[in-house]
């Protein structure tokens, strides 16, 4: 499994408003600079995180995005799976029906282990706990160069 850019976005856009702090207002063209997401990308991420109910979108010259939820209760599960949907290995694992030999194959219980897991793993990682201080922010920068 490899993540989509829309998710890899959306995790720096939610590390860097997690950074900034829950109800504060931070512009979209400081996420864009500082995140190094391209402003439509972000446009259509913060789409999927509002219906999400992660953030609030405030439109107009003063607008941008406010994180509405506390950071200590958003896992990169949660943002990751809001951007992709649920994770797993392989189709067989939430649709055994889609392999006529998901019942008796030895190979099927490990997608659904290492699927559980995964799931398990980033279930476990708060955006808060990703920016307990300021080492995130280099994140931001490495990316500005890289995009």
């Amino acid at each position: 499994m490899r993540l989509t850019r829309a998710a890899d976005y959306a995790i720096r856009c939610m590390v860097y408003l997690s950074f900034k702090g829950q109800g504060v207002l931070v512009l979209k063209q400081e996420i864009v600079e500082q995140a190094g997401i391209p402003g439509p990308f972000l446009a259509k991420i913060v789409q999927a995180l509002g219906r999400a109910h992660l953030i609030e979108i405030r439109q107009g010259p003063k607008g941008g995005y406010v994180l509405i939820k506390d950071p200590a209760r958003i896992t990169l599960l949660e943002v990751v799976e809001v951007m992709i949907g649920r994770i797993r290995l392989n189709a067989c694992v939430d649709r055994p029906e889609a392999c006529a030999a998901s019942t008796h194959c030895r190979v099927h219980r490990v997608w659904e282990d290492a699927s559980a897991g995964l799931r398990q793993h980033l279930g476990g990682i708060t955006f808060a706990e990703l920016c307990r201080d300021e080492s995130c922010l280099p994140v931001f920068s490495m990316h500005n160069k890289e995009s």
